[in-house]
C-alpha cells in the first residue's frame, strides 16, 4: 500500500511541474491598443513568449501589418511587414525587457510588453 502511495505522489508531482513548467515557459503577451482610430483589433492578434523566440498570429484577415521588435532602451532589432492571416516567429538572442508594436495600414497601433529569460 505505501508503494502505491509513493508511486502516485511522484506522478503527481512530476505531472505538476511538467504543468508548471509549461505555464511558466509559454508567456501569453497582452495586446494594447497605443491608437486607434477604428474598431479595436487587439482581440485579433496573439503574441507570446517561449524562451527566446517570439510567436505571433494573426486571427483575422486586418491587412498589412508592419511588426516591430523593440528593446527597452528604444533600439530597434526587427521591422518586418507581414500581410494577415498569417504568423511570425522572431528568436531575440538576449535576455532582456521588450517591445512589440504592431502598426495597421490605416496607423492603428497596438503593442506588447514582454520579458526574455534564460
Amino acid at each position: 500500500m505505501k508503494k502505491k502511495l509513493l508511486l502516485i505522489i511522484c506522478l503527481l508531482g512530476t505531472f505538476g511541474m511538467s504543468l508548471a513548467n509549461n505555464l511558466i515557459i509559454n508567456d501569453g503577451i497582452t495586446i494594447i491598443a497605443a491608437h486607434s482610430a477604428e474598431n479595436d483589433r487587439s482581440s485579433s492578434i496573439s503574441a507570446s513568449i517561449d524562451g527566446h523566440s517570439l510567436y505571433v498570429s494573426f486571427l483575422q484577415n486586418i491587412g498589412e501589418v508592419t511588426i516591430e521588435i523593440s528593446n527597452v532602451f528604444g533600439v530597434t532589432l526587427n521591422i518586418e511587414a507581414t500581410e494577415t492571416p498569417s504568423g511570425y516567429m522572431y528568436y531575440i538572442p538576449l535576455t532582456g525587457t521588450y517591445t512589440v508594436t504592431f502598426t495597421l495600414e490605416n496607423g492603428d497601433e497596438y503593442y506588447g510588453e514582454f520579458e526574455v529569460k534564460d
